[in-house]
């Protein structure tokens, strides 16, 4: 299997300048070392009837080329089935039956973040397993082995967060993110994962899971992400920050992704032509303040 990398947005509506500056990271970092590059739809919840095909459109207008046939997370439950079943056998897996509400409000570990899972159901005796599941349908967990792991981040060194006992399965059947994209990434050979800096603090669960698997961990990048005026996380509310949007106002993609590349620091034109001059040690660290074309 060729190595590759990927951009796996989830459909969820159009992709604004801030997706589209990172999967265009995402082709850099794989075509300058000589990896396919890969698209992925995360589709497994939040998905917008037309999104799909709305993303595709707009990848493909600023440039963007991938191999092979797009993959839908929504056609693998078979898969990700089949990894939570290694896991329980393993011993590896419990149920859960506690709410959002209720995970919030617990008393957690010291120096976990809020929101990590606390433990509640970890160790139910018989009786109250039993009475549990007569109440409510359970989410399965990871039961993890440790409470932190390090990633090495090819932009940010050694990365180390915190491990709790996440979702693997959640309690309407649908499979968790976490597990999904460990499990997806193994069988599709991406061995270079490029994203938004974002999600740096779950690399470490992804990883952890990943080594439970006996699944290789990929190289990560997680890249700066692009920001408002105030310095919040790019949105759709801010204003014209679609390929559509930008349209409108005579923006055309061409000149969306002249804008990203120099934002980069690289020059203007098609992405082959800043292919030869991408090096990752020179990317700008620091986000990228959008205020428009």
């Amino acid at each position: 299997m060729t190595p590759a990398g990927r951009f796996a947005p989830s459909p969820s509506g159009e992709l604004h300048v801030g997706n589209l500056r990172t999967a265009m990271l995402a082709w850099l970092f794989a075509r300058s070392s000589g990896r396919d590059f890969l698209l992925r739809v995360e589709d497994l919840d939040r998905a917008r009837a037309g999104a799909e095909s709305e993303q595709l459109r707009d990848l493909e207008a600023v440039g963007l080329t991938w191999d092979g046939a797009v993959v839908r997370q929504t056609d693998r439950g078979a898969v990700y089935a089949e990894a939570i079943g290694r896991l329980a056998a393993a011993g590896l897996t419990y149920e859960c039956f506690c709410t959002r509400r209720e995970i919030q409000e617990a008393p957690s570990a010291p120096h976990a973040p809020q929101g990590a899972y606390p433990g509640t159901c970890r160790d139910l005796d018989p009786a109250e397993l039993e009475f549990k599941r007569s109440t409510r349908p359970a989410a399965i967990r990871l039961r993890a082995e440790v409470t932190e792991y390090t990633v090495r981040d090819v932009l940010h060194g050694d990365f180390t967060g915190v491990v709790d006992d996440f979702v693997l399965r959640r309690n309407d059947g649908v499979t968790a993110y976490n597990l999904a994209v460990v499990v997806d990434d193994a069988a599709q050979g991406v061995d270079q994962v490029v994203r938004g800096d974002d999600l740096l603090p779950s690399t470490p669960r992804q990883a952890y899971l990943a080594s439970l698997l006996n699944i290789p961990v990929p190289e990560y990048a997680h890249v700066p992400l692009v920001v408002n005026s105030d310095g919040a996380r790019l949105a759709k509310r801010d204003g014209a920050v679609t390929l559509a949007d930008l349209a409108r106002t005579g923006v055309s993609a061409a000149d969306v992704r002249n804008l990203i590349l120099q934002s980069l620091g690289l020059p203007a034109g098609t992405l082959e032509n800043a292919l030869a001059g991408f090096r990752p040690a020179d990317l700008p660290r620091e986000p990228w303040v959008w205020t428009g074309p």
